[in-house]
C-alpha cells in the first residue's frame, strides 16, 4: 500500500503500519526489545518526524508530474499474487519451516546483546546512519524554510 498512494501522508502511514507489522515478528521471534525499539524509534520517531516534514512542505497534486497510478497498480497486483502464492506455499508446508525457538542464542534480543553490538562491532554504519538522517532532516527544513520565504 505503501508504493501504490498517491497521497505522501496516506503512504507514510501505511509505512508506519508496515513498521508495526515488523515489530510483530520480532516478538514472535521472542526479541522484546527489538520490537520496542521497533516501534519507538522508526514508527514512533523517525516515521512521525518524515510525517511532519511532508506535511510542512505542504506537497500539491500538480508537484507529482503525470499520473501513473495504472502501472502502479499492475505491479502491485503482480508483486500480491505472488505473495499470496507464497504464502499458501509456506502454509500448506506447515511447521517444517518454523524456526525453532530453542536454536537462538540464550540472550538473543536482550538489552545487553544489541547494546554490545550497536556499540562495538556496528558503531561505524551506527553512527553513519545517524550523521545521514540528520543531514536529511536538515535538507528537508533547508527546502521548507526557502519554500516558504518565497
Amino acid at each position: 500500500m505503501v508504493i501504490i498512494q498517491r497521497s505522501p501522508v496516506r503512504a507514510v502511514l501505511f509505512l508506519i503500519m508496515s513498521f508495526v507489522a515488523q515489530a510483530i515478528l520480532f516478538v514472535q521471534l521472542s526479541g522484546i526489545f527489538v520490537a520496542a525499539l521497533q516501534i519507538i524509534v522508526y514508527a514512533g520517531a523517525i516515521l512521525i518526524l518524515f510525517l511532519f516534514i511532508i506535511m510542512l512542505l505542504n506537497l500539491r497534486r500538480d508537484e507529482f508530474g503525470k499520473d501513473r497510478r495504472s502501472f502502479q497498480l499492475w505491479v502491485a497486483v503482480v508483486f500480491g499474487i505472488i505473495m499470496g502464492v507464497e504464502l499458501i506455499l509456506v502454509a500448506a508446508r506447515g511447521d517444517s519451516l518454523g524456526a525453532d525457538s530453542s536454536s537462538l542464542p540464550a540472550n538473543f534480543g536482550s538489552v545487553e546483546s544489541i547494546g554490545e553490538l550497536l556499540f562495538t562491532k556496528y558503531l561505524l554504519p551506527f553512527e553513519a546512519t545517524s550523521i545521514l538522517l540528520m543531514a536529511a532532516i536538515l535538507g528537508a527544513v533547508v527546502l521548507a524554510k526557502r519554500r516558504l520565504d518565497d
